[in-house]
């Protein structure tokens, strides 16, 4: 697989996008069918659809996805961020460890949705995936 040299996103930068960004660039698989990277990505948010830029030394392409399929996904991951947040010094560890892991069960979810979703468009690891999904929740914030 071909890698992502480059990702900007179109949203206020918070301290997640910001990490999520320095991982996918440090450790990534993406490849387009018929288009060589390495490749220089920019997410935005389009009349409700995610918007994925993709630049290569060849050509460019632009292709959206329909944010219906990750609404819920979206609004549960934000749900428990939320409470992971409040439950921090609040409650005991144990607590908020399986919170944590509840937590990470939702990200996977939608990582697994985002790498169908991307079928026939883009080939990602579940690892990339996982770092593209972060920066689409720091979009919808």
């Amino acid at each position: 697989m071909t890698r992502l040299s480059h990702v900007e996103i179109e949203a206020a930068a918070n301290d997640d996008s910001r990490i999520a960004m320095a991982d996918l660039l440090q450790d990534n698989a993406f490849t387009l069918p018929d288009l060589e990277g390495p490749y220089r990505l920019r997410l935005a948010m389009v009349d409700r659809r995610i918007a994925f830029g993709v630049t290569a030394p060849a050509a460019a392409r632009e292709f959206h996805l329909s944010l219906g399929p990750f609404r819920q996904i979206l609004k549960d991951y934000t749900q428990i961020c939320n409470a992971l947040a409040e439950a921090q010094g609040q409650m005991p560890p144990h607590r908020i460890e399986a919170i944590d892991m509840a937590r990470r069960g939702i990200h996977n979810e939608g990582a697994r949705l985002l790498q169908e979703r991307l079928d026939g468009k883009a080939a990602v690891d579940l690892d990339t995936a996982r770092r593209l999904f972060t920066l689409v929740c720091a979009m919808q914030r």
